[in-house]
Parts: C-alpha cells; structure tokens; sequence
C-alpha cells in the first residue's frame, strides 16, 4: 500500500501525453485542469480495482483477473466500455502468446544451429575439436546468462495465465 497519498497519483507526463493525444491541435489545457484530470483519474483507477477486488474476493481469490475488472466496470455502470475493453484484453493476451511463440522459435533455431555447428567436419575431413569446445563453452556461458532465468519467467507466466484462465472459467461456470 501507497505510504503518502501522492504515491496513489498517476505520473503527470503520462496523463499529459493522453490528454494531449485526446484533444485536438491547437487545445491548450492549463495546469490546474491537468491535475484535476489526473487526480479524477486516479480516483478513477482505485475505485475501479476496489469494486474488481470485490469480485474476486467474492469468488474467494485474492487474484484480480480481467473478467473482474469486467464485471466492475459493468457493477460501475461503465457498460460502455465492458466491449472495448474485452477487445483490448483479448488483443493484449494474443499478443502475449505471439511473444512467447517466437522466443521458443528462437530458441529452437538457435539450438538446432548449434548441434548444426557442433557436427560440422574440419578442413581435413576430421572432427574439428576446438570447434566442438568453444560451441560447448557458448552453450553453458548462455545458460547461466540468461536461458535459466528466460525459461523460470515463461513457466511463471504461464502459472498465472492457467490460473487466470481457471478462475474465468470458474466465474463463468458460477454466472
């Protein structure tokens, strides 16, 4: 929890940018109306991820999910925008998923290069060792840079997005 009530506001140059990309050329919005915007919306924000704890609390999780912040929006009476924000939703996890398919492409190219590379013959139709070592000491180098700590993030991610996805089921079987 926020230790100053001023940790609870959104950043003045992010509620500027939307502002600005909102209004037309040529609108100027003063100073004051900016943190009026600013402070609305953040009061906007709280009250919206309070009525969506309600929700999950409800369905006895302590998870937020999209469909709850759904639902607030509807209990809000913010039908309105209950579609345009299922389409975002909805475009943010294809995306999400588009990632996650190319870095395992990636990967598996990036493997099936390196057993390419390690099975490679030298000029005298030999083995060529040095070759196999410096492949293997590569191998092990990217394993501990960064493989081990990409693969623990993928799995994490796809705990939450199975147990988001149980609890949407959940809540659709219980509506």
């Amino acid at each position: 929890m926020a230790e100053r009530p001023e940790d609870l506001n959104l950043p003045n140059a992010v509620v500027t940018r939307i502002i600005k990309e909102a209004l037309p050329d040529g609108v100027n919005v003063s100073k004051d109306a900016r943190l009026a915007i600013s402070k609305a919306a953040s009061v906007f924000v709280l009250y919206a991820t309070s009525c969506a704890n309600n929700f999950a609390m409800k369905a006895k999780r302590k998870t937020l999910s999209g469909a709850d912040v759904l639902a607030a929006m509807s209990d809000m009476e913010f039908e309105r925008f209950v579609e345009p924000l299922q389409l975002s939703l909805d475009a943010f996890r294809k995306g999400q998923k588009n990632k996650k398919d190319a870095a395992e492409k990636r990967k598996k190219s990036k493997e099936q290069n390196t057993s390419t590379e390690s099975t490679e013959d030298g000029k005298d139709g030999e083995k060529d060792d040095s070759k196999e070592e410096l492949i293997e000491i590569d191998d092990d180098d990217e394993e501990e840079n960064g493989e081990e700590e990409e693969e623990s993030g993928d799995e994490e991610e796809e705990a939450a997005e199975e147990e988001d996805d149980r609890e949407e089921e959940e809540e659709n079987e219980e509506n």
